[in-house]
């Protein structure tokens, strides 16, 4: 039999590279954690805290729609219920948490309590990536907070879109915790194959709450390839622990969506197929405003200070090119942001909160450059000074005067609070569900955003045959003059509209129709 000191996994020699001839500083054992606690600790305290003043704050569409859509998820007539959604299981889970917690309240309390995590866990992946170097971690106690800093700061900050409780936000403790298991599993002396299980498990609860993020899968990669190229064999052995832990996860969280009528076929079909087929729907038909909200996206990237940081570490590399190999802590930094990157510009439609999505990137990112020497350490404390400025800025900011909840919105939702009936439903045309869940209204139509609408009905057959139906919605709720949008024939659905509902309220854009008296 095997002991666990066989599956021992040499680290690669090359250390990390150097800046200046500064020597290491590094505290006795035990010491380096005792010194990091605490600030570690008041930098999650801080992030939790920033989050407080919008416990209250209206629901954004993504927010309002996920909590309508876990409310309901049992046995239905479309993917999760009676609702369709591109996301996978374990986010409607916790949005039925968030549900039991309170709903709207109950969602941000989750979420501050993902944040603080977040953040406690990044000063542990930190101290696992320092180790990578094979000798002693040179600054461990920089790294580690250095790397709480970036959590907690890109988590509260109204730039990376990190207000918003959406999937990116729920999905990065378990990211950064996958990544801190896959790289404690390559320098464990012992129960390397347990920590590479663990880092199987948490890679697919990762994906499970939003599908591109997949870090600890690229990392795990890196870093099994690195095993194998000196002990082939204890590679396989680790391959194997990492794809047992994978696929146990995999067959529970199957097993939970079956048991609530969601099956896997259908699964594979909205979490993979339909991102390629709305692909290629938003690169033939999305309009101007699409470019304009990806240069949006890039602006605050760069102004959030996130560029900045990156720069920081990469600077040393790019001034001695080809004078030495890349260390693996480097290399698997590079592999996970680069990761990261793509999967931001591969979404497609291009909001804010997708940057949430780099947090572990750049948390690996400065921890690298703070462990590498005193000018640099230097550098990423001035970056993240200035990130952490800009952060609390814009928080302060959006709690004088919220932003992201048009005046309009709140007043479609009064209105409907104010006239709806017993048993009353509504639908939005398109893509604010949240309009609905303030409200209190179910919708008869299952698609609740409009992505979706564009790729599974663009001539709007369904909703057609929702209009006509005995199951008519009592409300409509539409964006504009007409149900006339990008990607979206109305030639069908608008005369119905316009035959069994009546204009009842504007505000805005928004145009509010409710069902004629002889239709009802």
């Amino acid at each position: 039999m095997t002991s666990t000191a066989d599956l021992e996994v040499r680290p690669v020699t090359t250390g990390l590279p150097a800046v200046d001839t500064e020597p290491s500083v590094t505290p006795r054992r035990g010491t380096a954690g005792w010194l990091a606690a605490l600030p570690v600790l008041v930098l999650a305290t801080a992030a939790v805290l920033a989050r407080m003043p919008f416990l209250t704050r209206p629901l954004s569409p993504d927010e309002g729609g996920f909590l309508m859509v876990a409310a309901q998820w049992s046995p239905g007539t479309s993917l999760y219920g009676d609702y369709w959604v591109d996301r996978p299981p374990l986010l409607v889970t916790l949005f039925e948490l968030a549900g039991h917690l309170g709903g709207g309240v109950g969602l941000r309390l989750l979420g501050a309590a993902s944040v603080g995590a977040t953040v406690l866990i990044a000063a542990a992946s930190a101290r696992a990536l320092t180790r990578l170097g094979g000798t002693t971690p040179r600054h461990p106690v920089a790294a580690a907070v250095c790397a709480a800093a970036t959590a907690a700061v890109f988590l509260v900050s109204p730039l990376s879109g990190a207000l918003e409780v959406d999937g990116e936000l729920l999905a990065a403790p378990f990211v950064l915790a996958g990544l801190t298991a896959a790289l404690t599993a390559y320098t464990a002396r012992r129960q390397g194959l347990w920590w590479w299980t663990t880092a199987g498990v948490l890679a697919v609860a990762a994906a499970g709450v939003k599908q591109n993020m997949l870090e600890t899968f690229v990392a795990a990669a890196v870093l099994l390839l690195a095993t194998a190229r000196d002990r082939p064999r204890v590679a396989v052995r680790a391959a194997g622990g990492f794809a047992a832990g994978a696929a146990a996860a995999m067959a529970v969280l199957l097993g939970w969506a079956a048991s609530h009528g969601t099956t896997p076929a259908a699964l594979w079909d909205a979490v993979f197929s339909f991102r390629f087929e709305a692909s290629a729907v938003i690169a033939h038909s999305a309009p101007a405003t699409a470019q304009g909200r990806a240069l949006g996206v890039a602006g605050a990237f760069l102004a959030s200070g996130a560029v900045a940081l990156i720069a920081v570490a990469l600077a040393p590399a790019v001034r001695r090119r080809g004078v030495r190999r890349p260390s693996l802590a480097a290399v698997v930094t590079a592999a996970v942001l680069g990761w990261e990157l793509v999967a931001v510009a591969a979404g497609g439609s291009f909001w804010l909160h997708y940057l949430v999505g780099t947090t572990a990137g750049l948390v690996l990112t400065a921890a690298l450059a703070a462990s590498a020497g005193r000018a640099r350490r230097v550098a990423v404390g001035a970056v993240l000074a200035y990130a952490a400025t800009v952060a609390l800025v814009g928080v302060v900011m959006t709690t004088l005067s919220p932003i992201g909840t048009p005046a309009a919105d709140l007043a479609v939702e009064r209105y409907l609070s104010a006239h709806e009936g017993d048993g009353d439903t509504g639908l939005v045309a398109f893509g604010d569900p949240a309009l609905l869940q303030a409200a209190h209204l179910s919708s008869p139509y299952p698609e609740l955003w409009s992505l979706p609408v564009r790729v599974r009905d663009p001539r709007l057959t369904d909703l057609t045959a929702v209009l006509e139906g005995s199951s008519r919605p009592t409300w409509v709720v539409v964006d504009g003059a007409s149900l006339g949008t990008w990607g979206v024939d109305p030639s069908l659905a608008q005369p119905v509209l316009d035959r069994e509902y009546r204009l009842a309220h504007i505000s805005g854009d928004w145009h509010v129709y409710h069902l004629r008296t002889e239709a009802r």
